[in-house]
């Protein structure tokens, strides 16, 4: 044995060259067909299979990439107190928060940009579902109105596109506060009748859905992404019936009036690109005279009583 090992396995190592190391993640199986798929083609090809077409998921980083023209700049979060309610669990909560900064190289479970999609001003709010289940705690919430912000002060339209489990449980009431403020950074929007589109992705519940996911001017959704409030087991032991296969899935939200449009990934920024080109033309809308494309003096905008509330975006 030793003379195998020490004599005859070096010789033949010389003659046919030494093995190189072949890493080990060069394939994958997608988690609807089960086919093989070189991992360099998925990510290439946005990280849709190109076997069946499943939707698998996609990093923000790649989210991002996929739908600005080149030269987007994210936006920074500020700092807020880490632990204000002392949670702890199985440990405690900050110890928890640096393990998924750690994990994903994020500060929290949202990241906010801005930049241009097709040549138009864009800000978007992109969840991380990798970092605690892209649950909405107050710094989601200070994201969410930083981004309504931004886009107000920069007259862009806002993109929101949430993938989340709800409301944080570690930070109880705080983290429902942040429903509300949501919705108030929203309406900031549709008052300034700027466009705001959310993209739904797989899965978004609870209180994300509650709040603003469904406040859009426009609603899309990545196919078979799962979207509801509770769990389909919750909500069938409550009415104590069955519910359809498809339930709180995309293509059932749009065939009930939830979701305006089911897009693939693989069209979805020429989808955006004409959406918002569309929405910002509307006339009377800031962003229409901003970007010279149509020019409205005040004729154009609906006159106002002063008892009559503020149209919302879809009725201009």
């Amino acid at each position: 044995m030793n003379w195998l090992s020490d004599h005859v396995r070096p010789r033949i190592q010389r003659l046919v060259g030494e093995r190189k190391d072949t890493p080990d993640n060069l394939w994958t199986k997608c988690r609807s067909c089960d086919q093989m798929l070189f991992l360099k083609a998925l990510e290439e090809n946005l990280n849709v299979c190109t076997n069946c077409g499943h939707h698998h998921a996609m990093s923000v980083e790649e989210r991002l990439n996929s739908l600005f023209d080149p030269g987007y700049q994210r936006l920074d979060m500020p700092e807020l107190p880490a632990d204000p309610l002392k949670f702890k669990d199985k440990k405690p909560y900050p110890a928890r928060l640096r393990e998924y900064q750690s994990r994903t190289g994020e500060k929290d479970a949202i990241v906010v940009a801005s930049g241009q999609m097709g040549g138009s001003p864009v800000v978007i709010a992109a969840f991380n579902f990798a970092f605690m289940g892209g649950s909405m705690g107050r710094a989601v919430g200070e994201g969410l109105v930083r981004a309504a912000d931004e886009a107000l002060r920069l007259n862009a339209s806002l993109l929101v596109i949430p993938a989340s489990g709800g409301a944080r449980m570690q930070e109880g009431i705080l983290s429902l506060m942040q429903m509300p403020r949501s919705i108030i950074a929203v309406e900031r929007m549709r008052e300034a009748r700027l466009p705001y589109i959310v993209l739904l992705t797989n899965p978004t519940t609870g209180g994300v859905t509650a709040s603003f996911a469904m406040l859009g001017d426009l609603t899309l959704s990545e196919p078979d992404a799962v979207i509801g409030f509770a769990g389909r087991r919750v909500i069938e032991e409550t009415i104590r019936e069955q519910l359809p296969d498809d339930f709180q899935t995309a293509e059932y939200l749009q065939d009930h009036g939830m979701v305006d449009q089911v897009v693939s990934r693989l069209e979805l920024r020429d989808r955006l690109v004409m959406l918002f080109s569309l929405l910002r033309n509307v006339p009377g809308s800031p962003a229409s005279t901003s970007n010279g494309t149509q020019q409205a003096d005040e004729t154009d905008l609906p006159v106002m009583q002063e008892d009559e509330p503020n149209p919302s975006f879809d009725q201009v």
